[in-house]
């Protein structure tokens, strides 16, 4: 049966990184094997800000381009020894499709343009990696995911038809992989139209469950700089806990409210074809990391999930009346217009708060479309503090030294929006 491995840019960071990969998949020869890989190291920002000063215009946006280009030449002088491999050409060739992007005055929908900008992160990863894999003995071949993963037109959230996507993997990449390792991308899905649509940030999780679930995989390994799935994020906390199983419906909970070694929507198609997911330690291979599976274990070390650069908005209507089902519908309208999704939100008599990630085009959006009926105000530059299976002390500890301006209590949940004083 097929196995699915996803590499995340931390694990190809750099030669050594993509040496290590390497090692990973020789290790599991034999497997059919599919794997997917994100842009490497912190490319995904560096093209993001090189979207954004192409959108605004601004006059680093060539010097931006140019870190980008000589990252990626340096990995591969490191893997190949010389320029004279073959996938030097492949890769500069890939690059002039954002130069002929530069060269024109921004037009299109900046959601549009992201995307095209952006995925190439990915794209060049992962012809840099099958290079490599190639030039070690290891056979593969390149797949595009854009050919496999179809979407909607919705950029940076690209919707899934899974319809179309089930039949284009099912009718292709078993045979592929029965004779060698398949290579792809992650975070990018192809529309009717040919156009690049994103996923969502960090969606190559999301991508290595679309392509396991319409394999029927027998697992999926998702290889991070870490153990496994910690109980709290180890640059924030020194004692963290790895949990060496969970519960998809744990696993679930934890990506909702904002854990990052998951992306929010890989867990369900694995659920829903009962498929288990490794999160695995890709320096230390042979360590059994943390298996999610359709199990009651119980978890009994608290999750701690830190989101920082939150926004909390608090909204009430003009004549100050009651907020009621009516405009609670009105509301959550707005927020799905403006792409707006809440972390937290909470209900009083006069007014509804929520609290959601900083983005500003879609926050300035979101103000627009509420100014017409309502009044509101906020502040920015907040933490939210969720923990999964609280204890009354860990909450008193965590809001030390802070101003808790939202609290909310569940039988299994706490969360708290504070700002630090």
């Amino acid at each position: 049966m097929a196995e699915v491995f996803k590499f995340g840019g931390a694990s190809v960071k750099d030669a050594e990184g993509i040496r290590n990969l390497a090692q990973i998949i020789r290790l599991n020869t034999g497997k059919q094997l599919l794997v997917v890989i994100s842009a490497m190291g912190k490319t995904t920002n560096a093209l993001e800000d090189l979207t954004y000063a192409y959108v605004n215009q601004q006059e680093n946006m060539h010097e931006i381009f140019e870190r980008i280009k000589e990252y990626h030449e340096a990995i591969m002088l490191h893997l190949f020894g010389s320029a004279n491999h073959p996938v030097f050409d492949d890769i500069a060739n890939s690059f002039v499709e954002i130069d002929w992007i530069l060269e024109e005055e921004p037009h299109d929908d900046y959601d549009y343009i992201y995307d095209q900008i952006v995925s190439l992160g990915e794209l060049v990863s992962t012809k840099i990696v099958s290079a490599y894999l190639g030039s070690i003995g290891i056979e593969n071949i390149w797949l595009d995911a854009r050919s496999f993963i179809h979407t909607d037109n919705t950029y940076r959230e690209g919707q899934v038809n899974w319809n179309k996507t089930t039949s284009a993997i099912q009718s292709q990449v078993p045979g592929i992989i029965e004779e060698r390792v398949a290579i792809t991308q992650g975070f990018i899905g192809g529309t009717s139209e040919n156009f690049t649509a994103t996923l969502g940030r960090e969606g190559s999780d999301y991508t290595a469950a679309i392509f396991a679930s319409c394999l029927g995989a027998e697992a999926v390994t998702i290889w991070k700089d870490v153990p496994g799935v910690l109980n709290a994020d180890p640059k924030l906390f020194s004692d963290t806990v790895k949990y060496e199983e969970l519960s998809y419906r744990d696993a679930l909970e934890m990506t909702y409210y904002g854990a990052t070694v998951i992306h929010p929507k890989t867990i369900k198609p694995l659920q829903n074809s009962k498929i288990p997911l490794f999160v695995k330690p890709f320096l230390a291979p042979e360590e059994q990391g943390t298996k999610i599976t359709e199990s009651n274990i119980i978890i009994t070390e608290p999750a701690i999930i830190i989101k920082k650069d939150q926004i909390l908005l608090t909204i009430s209507s003009k004549d100050l009346a009651f907020i009621t089902e009516e405009h609670l519908c009105e509301i959550y309208g707005i927020f799905a217009k403006a792409h707006v999704k809440t972390n937290t939100m909470q209900l009083s008599a006069i007014s509804f708060s929520a609290g959601f990630d900083w983005d500003e085009r879609k926050f300035h959006k979101l103000k627009a479309l509420l100014e017409r009926n309502y009044t509101f105000r906020y502040n920015e530059g907040l933490t939210l503090i969720t923990v999964r299976h609280y204890k009354s002390e860990m909450l008193r500890k965590l809001s030390e030294g802070k101003t808790v301006l939202l609290e909310q209590l569940s039988r299994h949940t706490a969360q708290m929006v504070v700002k630090t004083v």
